[in-house]
């Protein structure tokens, strides 16, 4: 029987700092057991340019062995040969049988969270594939009608309303019904991923001044205010809106587990700042465990032994750390395989 929780780190666009990045998980001693998913021999390749000496096993699913030191990979083969930094549209199916690999394990209990390295969504397009992007993707394939991302780091937790919208977009975006919505799976998610049983979100409005009274604007009154008071209702610790201009400060943010920003550049820049290359994209409202690096494929700097993976590895500790919170009856059409073999 096994008793470890395995977490699936997909290795990403092959020709980005992915690979670069999943070799230095044998450099930590990992709380679980982690398994990349990847093409074997484009590792050991990775590995010999960086000049790193890295043993690499073949992931076996019902081993229970220390692998302390080893890298184990499921190994998933390119359709060509990889040259770091260079795209090729022909690896872009490979890029997705990583995910699907990974969402399959999780549905059948293999794995108990997955953590992404970065994609390439131009590539993928290019290829003939439309693709939006991990979040989008793996939604569709868990039939998830909702999704909310969040980033967090530097002690910070932070959730969109709405994500990559134009600007002029976010106020015709914001309904009642969505920000409901978004509210109410971030409060889920934070009590059955993150153990807090009653957690506290504040709220920014969407305007300057938090629409200072209707003089700058009425998606406050209209919108942000009816779906706070009515949450509240529902025992929920929620308040604002409150101008995102004094919002991150430390006396609000010490009564907050998380902030709810209304669109991408209003919250982001301030987590970005604070995590310092360490923070970790999260996607809430999936019926399973997903965290990711929160920066690109970086093509310019892989395989030249520059990338960090600070990213990568806050990452796989979320996972690990959610991973012990999930409740089991939230989701049972997707855990209780895992959590009966356990």
């Amino acid at each position: 029987m096994n008793t470890q929780l395995i977490i699936a780190i997909t290795s990403g666009e092959p020709a980005g700092i992915g690979p670069d990045i999943c070799l230095d998980l044998v450099s930590c001693d990992w709380p679980q057991r982690v398994v990349v998913l990847g093409d074997m021999y484009l590792l050991q390749q990775r590995a010999a340019q960086l000049n790193k000496k890295i043993t690499i096993q073949a992931y076996q699913p019902d081993s229970n062995k220390p692998v302390s030191g080893i890298l184990e990979v499921c190994h998933i083969p390119v359709q060509v040969s990889v040259q770091a930094g260079k795209l090729n549209v022909q690896n872009a199916a490979y890029v997705l049988q990583l995910l699907d690999r990974a969402y399959t394990g999780i549905e059948q209990g293999e794995f108990a969270a997955m953590v992404t390295a970065p994609v390439h969504k131009g590539i993928i397009n290019d290829s003939g594939i439309a693709f939006s992007g991990h979040t989008e993707y793996l939604a569709a394939k868990s039939a998830t009608s909702q999704v909310v991302m969040m980033l967090a780091g530097g002690g910070l937790r932070v959730a969109l309303a709405t994500t990559h919208l134009p600007l002029r977009s976010v106020a015709d975006t914001l309904t009642i019904e969505l920000l409901t919505e978004v509210l109410t799976i971030l409060h889920h998610d934070l009590q059955t991923k993150f153990g807090l049983m009653r957690p506290r979100i504040l709220v920014a409005g969407l305007n300057p001044h938090a629409g200072e009274g209707g003089h700058l604007g009425n998606e406050e009154n209209d919108i942000i205010i009816p779906v706070i008071r009515q949450l509240q209702k529902q025992d929920m610790q929620i308040t604002g809106p409150f101008p995102a201009d004094t919002l991150f400060q430390p006396f609000m943010l010490e009564q907050a587990d998380a902030v709810l920003a209304m669109y991408h550049d209003q919250g982001l820049p301030v987590l970005k700042y604070a995590s310092f290359g360490e923070g970790v994209n999260i996607t809430l409202g999936l019926p399973f465990i997903r965290t990711s690096v929160d920066h690109g494929t970086a093509l310019d700097l892989a395989g030249s032994g520059k990338a960090t993976s600070s990213s990568l590895f806050a990452a796989i500790h979320a996972a690990v750390d959610m991973s012990g919170h999930w409740k089991a009856d939230k989701c049972p059409s997707v855990f209780d395989k895992y959590l009966q073999t356990s």
